[in-house]
């Protein structure tokens, strides 16, 4: 178990609410814990400390939001996702954390610009998020960002709202995705040496405040209008970016 103080305990059990809450469709929020074990955490080890969290959080989702799930998304973007995954792990043994954080916030960054570009201007967006080749470049980013800094939440959540998906429907899709996808990650984590016995310890002292911000997610996703929804991905996922990038 890491050496914590007790104000570190208590941002850690921030982290584990904001994992809950990601988890039940405000993606954005993953902000909250990335950032949390990012400073108390080296950068690139937080990565291997938060997994099994979001893997908890996952099946919590996929219990909860099954029954939603819309597959044909899944199946356009999971198997690229899974390349990204590889690329990703490669590029964490080149690229050094200082090198690599803000390039994720401006990958961040230039999506959400485009999808408030595409709020705006819908018609020249029309046949875009429906094709193949957004699927693949979405999943891609999504599979490189979500091994190099657990940062794919915002990618998917801009593909998922880029094809009209209800809040519902985008919990369940973003559970079942996410849930492959990171348990898909754990023998690239555990090969760079990210996952040992006392991050697991510390990740099962976190469970019960996992599943209190799942239960908190889930009933503000019930009392939140999609406009609003929609708008605080997207406010959660620039936030997220201008902080990676270093702006404040």
């Amino acid at each position: 178990m890491p050496a914590l103080t007790f104000t570190q305990w208590l941002l850690c059990i921030l982290a584990g609410l904001g994992v809950g809450v990601a988890k039940s469709g405000f993606a954005g929020v993953s902000l909250v814990h990335v950032l949390v074990m990012a400073s108390i955490f080296d950068y690139k080890a937080s990565t291997g400390v938060v997994l099994p969290m979001l893997i908890i959080g996952d099946i919590c989702a996929v219990v909860a939001f099954k029954r939603h799930a819309v597959w044909k998304h899944v199946a356009r973007t999971l198997p690229i996702a899974c390349i990204g995954v590889a690329v990703g792990a490669w590029l964490m043994t080149r690229i050094p954390d200082t090198a690599y954080k803000p390039i994720i916030g401006w990958t961040v960054l230039t999506l959400v610009l485009v999808q408030l570009w595409r709020m705006w201007k819908p018609a020249l967006f029309e046949r875009v998020p429906h094709s193949f080749a957004f699927a693949a470049t979405m999943g891609m980013l999504a599979g490189i960002t979500t091994m190099m800094a657990n940062a794919a939440g915002p990618v998917m959540a801009l593909y998922f709202l880029a094809v009209g998906m209800p809040k519902l429907q985008f919990a369940g899709t973003s559970a079942w995705f996410f849930l492959i996808v990171n348990l898909y990650k754990v023998p690239f984590s555990l090969g760079l040496g990210l996952i040992g016995k006392d991050t697991l310890l510390f990740n099962l002292a976190l469970v019960p405040t996992i599943v209190a911000g799942l239960f908190l997610g889930r009933w503000l996703l019930h009392h939140v209008p999609q406009k609003l929804f929609d708008g605080l991905i997207l406010a959660f996922a620039a936030i997220a970016a201008l902080m990676r990038i270093g702006l404040f």
